[in-house]
């Protein structure tokens, strides 16, 4: 049980989807404020800006924030700051929080940012929206938007009909939080969401990403896990397809991966050592938060490596939040 709250409890999924379906987030869940935007513009994503005034940790909680500059259809600039609160519970000084983040932007970067909460808590009555103080003579009222997945359980035949990527994502939040204490009910909604991502006709790298989400989320135990996977196996044989998304595939059988990281973490680390020298604690902790994936390109990188300072332009460009 440990396990399943640590990892449904976990920001890395939601950052990657939102990474990955940034427009179709802002569609899907905000279409008022997506409607300004002109997408044919790039968006990008501000991380170091971010750092820069976010805290480290706040009591110990983990969010996925992300904050995005986009272009107006007008032409103006304007940035967006996305929050995902994950957390199974509600919390007093959310609002406070909200407009804390909203205060410094502008505070460091002289920029309105329009400030936006996807709440994946299960009490329906909680919908925060606006921090405020009134006194005789200074009044104060900072609103934020908001979306509530609980709210889209009675649309569920809606999510089925979107081919919008979020639509997966909150059928799969949805079901992980109404099968807590129903692990075959998980099993069989695990498999038919995965299923439907082939039957939408999506591409392979969709599917991937959209899978991987699922996968993350909708914990098993292992030996469910293990009867999810023959049956998996067995619907992608009679289907005939070209390409296997399974989690072997896809290299994300868990304890493997959590093992290939230790063991990348040493490697690059040592042929880092052999490049530039000695690391400083400060850099070592940093590398020890890449994810796999970053590991595998540090270690491609680090060969053009003369100095230090080549190690740290990497991780300034390549790390996220």
């Amino acid at each position: 049980m440990t396990e399943e709250l640590e990892r449904a409890d976990n920001d890395s999924p939601w950052k990657e989807i939102l990474e990955a379906y940034f427009p179709q987030a802002m569609q899907f869940f905000f279409s008022q404020t997506a409607a300004l935007i002109n997408w044919e513009r790039p968006h990008e994503f501000l991380d170091k800006e971010f750092q820069q005034i976010a805290r480290e940790a706040e009591q110990g909680r983990r969010y996925a924030d992300k904050l995005v500059k986009v272009w107006q259809i007008q032409g103006q600039e304007i940035w967006l700051l996305i929050h995902v609160e994950i957390q199974a519970k509600s919390e007093d000084i959310f609002a406070e929080r909200m407009f804390s983040y909203n205060l410094r932007i502008f505070d460091r970067f002289a920029k309105p940012a329009i400030s936006l909460a996807i709440l994946c808590d299960t009490d329906l009555t909680w919908r925060p929206n606006q921090y405020s103080y009134n006194y005789p003579d200074t009044r104060f009222n900072f609103e934020f938007g908001i979306v509530k997945l609980l709210d889209y359980q009675n649309n569920w035949a809606e999510l089925e009909a979107s081919d919008n990527p979020f639509a997966t994502v909150v059928m799969a939040h949805l079901k992980t939080q109404q099968t807590s204490k129903k692990p075959g009910e998980r099993k069989t909604w695990k498999f038919s969401l995965i299923r439907r991502l082939y039957e939408l006709g999506l591409q392979e790298r969709d599917i991937r990403n959209l899978y991987r989400f699922i996968d993350w989320v909708m914990i098993l135990s292992k030996a469910l896990e293990a009867e999810f996977w023959q049956e998996f196996k067995q619907f992608e044989q009679e289907r005939t397809m070209s390409y296997i998304t399974t989690g072997e595939r896809i290299g994300y059988e868990r304890g493997k991966e959590e093992g290939k990281q230790e063991q990348g973490q040493t490697l690059v680390i040592r042929q880092l050592q052999k490049r530039v020298g000695e690391l400083p604690e400060e850099v070592r902790e940093r590398i020890q938060t890449l994810s796999l994936e970053q590991l595998e390109s540090l270690g491609e990188a680090l060969l053009d490596f003369t100095a230090i300072e080549d190690l740290l332009n990497w991780l300034a460009a390549n790390q996220t939040t």
